[in-house]
């Protein structure tokens, strides 16, 4: 199963008030695993950025001069996804933008993103599995132990990268491990590893007498020293 970790950032928030793609960026999974393979553009939007969209993404209209148009990326992206199944948080924003993105290209009119693949919305799933609590992408990560303290902003890429985190932990517990790690491109795959119960059983060895007496001692210094013994040997004979 070929799945694809997206997230977008845009110039706002409704592509009804003309609001555009800004950045695009993927991670690729086969049958739960993190392949290394990934999508990542940033794109001219033809337009100014609202400055609350820049306070969440910081992506500024100067740095985008340069950058491609959607029209220059859409096939290679199309190519990308083409047949996956698309896993976003909150996927009816990401899906309306790209729908509206497919929209005003010649060679994507009248294509919707679920003409070429499918869509699993993870903020559905997170809903239902922790109904009534916070499940944005920074309380899940709290929730599954995933380490986002280098997410200062919202980015693409890296909101994908932690999603696939959020994801495989949240929906069968395998994982990859510090995918996106300060000073690190590198891309690990790790799963979980559990102790076989029926192995060899772990051998106990008891203190001898000279032991448990040297212990004594060191309990009686720690009793006059003005501590208090929460436990002592002979309290384990006397209880039993």
């Amino acid at each position: 199963m070929r799945q694809i970790v997206l997230d977008t950032e845009t110039t706002g928030i409704d592509p009804k008030e003309g609001h555009r793609v800004i950045e695009i960026g993927c991670v690729e999974l086969v049958n739960r695993k993190l392949t290394g393979n990934h999508f990542h553009v940033y794109i001219n939007p033809g337009r100014q950025i609202e400055q609350e969209a820049i306070d969440v993404h910081g992506i500024t209209n100067e740095f985008l001069t340069d950058k491609p148009t959607f029209r220059d990326v859409a096939e290679d992206f199309v190519n990308f996804i083409r047949g996956a199944q698309l896993v976003i948080h909150n996927a009816p924003f990401d899906v309306g933008f790209m729908d509206h993105e497919f929209g005003m290209e010649p060679k994507t009119r009248g294509v919707i993103t679920k003409d070429i693949c499918s869509v699993l919305d993870t903020l559905a799933v997170a809903r239902k599995m922790h109904p009534g609590q916070k499940n944005n992408l920074d309380a899940l990560c709290k929730r599954y132990g995933i380490d986002n303290s280098h997410r200062e902003l919202h980015g693409a890429l890296l909101d994908a990268e932690i999603l696939a985190d959020v994801y495989l932990l949240m929906t069968g517990g395998q994982t990859k491990l510090n995918l996106a790690s300060k000073g690190s491109g590198e891309t690990q795959s790790d799963a979980l590893r559990r102790l076989n119960r029926n192995g060899n059983k772990l051998k106990v060895i008891k203190a001898n007498a000279d032991e448990l007496a040297q212990h004594e001692s060191r309990l009686d210094i720690v009793e006059k020293a003005g501590g208090k013994c929460l436990w002592r040997p002979e309290q384990e004979q006397t209880d039993a």
